[in-house]
């Protein structure tokens, strides 16, 4: 069955993409009880499978009793909990701070003197270390410098977690493993998926899914700044996979970039996907994002190919391939937690 076989796992944000992508990975590899806990603002509970492996429990790991209800009696915690994205905390770092810092603040202290506990996997983002800059990027190793001038509150939560990361490593034993993200797709990604959060953002997620969406409907894909941006594009099965090396392989106290290590413009993603998804609509431009300063990154891969074994199995045309084929087949659901924000977005529209 795999090295998870009879285990008892914590997800915390499993019913998101990612979330739900690996609860299905682990009951596959055997675990014997899955514990969600997921407040739904990002998330459905159709992402999850049927399962009586799984409990889920609905609201935030913030909230006392929930903490309270949580006993030492997981193999493995993975923290994917998040308040999504850097524009929904430019919106409301409050909200952040609570679905971000606090939440992992939270789950360390209440799990710090656990003792069944073989790892605890933390998802970071790889966007918090990255150069800033929109000249030639060179690859962001683990032990890169960290910018005390970040973008957004999501990047200074996400990095804040991970000192909390290494604080109760060192001083609780709490064995705590970083993994850091890059621009994750794939499967699963509900565009408008659980509670409005502000922005458009709240519908209009990573560019991937956006794209694919847009260019399915044949409307036109809109390019900030001649989308000469650069970023690092990860098949979801990967970071899954990626997760589980973590946990099964990783050092306590240490930090791994989960990432393809290839570098994709902005520009080629959307020509590849109107070519692979049939849209004829040319894309519009847009100006440059006024707060995003990491304009061209990707991830090196060479420490976690070393140290856990990682390396991403699926390229970028087959993993788009895979997502546009699911988002055709499910864009009756996508499109119903999108329509659900209509009359919030401005002007309420959600047209091209």
């Amino acid at each position: 069955m795999g090295s998870f076989e009879g285990t008892r796992v914590l997800v915390t944000g499993g019913a998101g993409f990612v979330g739900a992508n690996l609860v299905r990975e682990l009951l596959g590899r055997g675990a014997e009880h899955v514990l969600v806990v997921d407040n739904l603002l990002s998330a459905e509970p159709e992402n999850l499978p049927e399962d009586g492996r799984i409990r889920l429990v609905t609201g935030s790991i913030t909230d006392d009793n929930i903490l309270a209800g949580i006993g030492d009696e997981f193999d493995y915690v993975f923290h994917l909990a998040t308040y999504h994205g850097n524009q929904s905390s430019i919106a409301d770092p409050l909200a952040d701070h609570e679905n971000n810092t606090l939440t992992t603040l939270k789950l360390c202290e209440r799990i710090k003197n656990f003792k069944k506990i073989r790892r605890l996997v933390y998802s970071s983002a790889g966007c918090t270390v990255a150069e800033k800059t929109f000249e030639a990027a060179a690859a962001t190793q683990e032990d890169a410098p960290v910018s005390l001038h970040l973008d957004s509150p999501y990047q200074i939560s996400k990095i804040i977690g991970e000192l909390y990361c290494n604080y109760y490593a060192a001083r609780h034993g709490l064995p705590a493993v970083k993994a850091r993200f890059q621009n994750v797709y794939g499967p699963g990604e509900v565009l408008g998926a659980g509670q409005w959060r502000g922005t458009p953002a709240t519908v209009w997620r990573n560019v991937t899914p956006t794209f694919i969406y847009r260019a399915l409907k044949h409307w036109p894909l809109t390019l900030e700044n001649e989308g000469v941006a650069t970023r690092d594009f990860i098949y979801v099965d990967d970071i899954v996979e990626g997760l589980i090396l973590c946990a099964e392989r990783g050092e306590p106290g240490g930090v791994y970039n989960i990432a393809s290590g290839v570098e994709t413009s902005v520009r080629e993603l959307a020509e590849l996907v109107n070519r692979m998804a049939g849209n004829p609509t040319p894309p519009v431009y847009l100006p440059k994002r006024d707060w995003d300063r990491s304009g061209k990154r990707f991830g090196c891969t060479k420490k976690s190919e070393a140290a856990l074994g990682f390396k991403a199995a699926t390229n970028l045309e087959e993993g788009l391939q895979k997502t546009i084929d699911w988002t055709r087949a499910n864009l009756g659901f996508i499109e119903k937690c999108m329509d659900r924000h209509r009359k919030l977005m401005p002007g309420g529209v959600l047209g091209p």
